[in-house]
């Protein structure tokens, strides 16, 4: 019986040179997908937000399109009056109002009615929705 011995001719192992090469490179990687989450989730936020007020604006236009012409709430001017708004949500976030203009003739048949939602985070962010009722 004949047994012959292995070489490795011109292989070598990996150095650990190359190791930690690689090792910067991938942290480097790791570094530059990381950065992009907190802008994704902040973004995220402010979609929540956004819906959220896009969600209280449309709630306001359903309550207001089916009363009424002559009704109080859709007389024409701000509502609440002043500088007062609608407080909403759990935390009380999201303020709302809402205008009413009768159109000048031959529109005159036709109110244009505007809600606005705004809320404050870091800056002052408005959702506004437009909808015209007919007498």
């Amino acid at each position: 019986m004949h047994f012959r011995t292995a070489t490795h001719g011109g292989e070598r192992g990996t150095t650990l040179v190359e190791i930690m090469i690689a090792l910067v490179v991938l942290a480097i990687g790791v570094l530059a997908i990381s950065r992009a989450f907190p802008s994704g989730s902040q973004r995220q936020v402010r979609d929540k937000l956004v819906t959220s007020g896009a969600y209280y604006a449309q709630e306001k236009l359903e309550e207001l399109v089916p009363l009424a012409w002559n009704d109080a709430s859709i007389t024409d001017g701000r509502h609440p009056a002043g500088t007062a708004c609608d407080t909403l949500g759990s935390t009380r976030r999201w303020l709302r109002y809402y205008n009413v203009v009768t159109m000048a003739a031959p529109l005159d048949n036709v109110k244009k009615v505007t809600v606005n939602v705004y809320w404050t985070t870091q800056n002052k962010d408005t959702v506004t929705v437009v909808t015209y009722k007919r007498h």
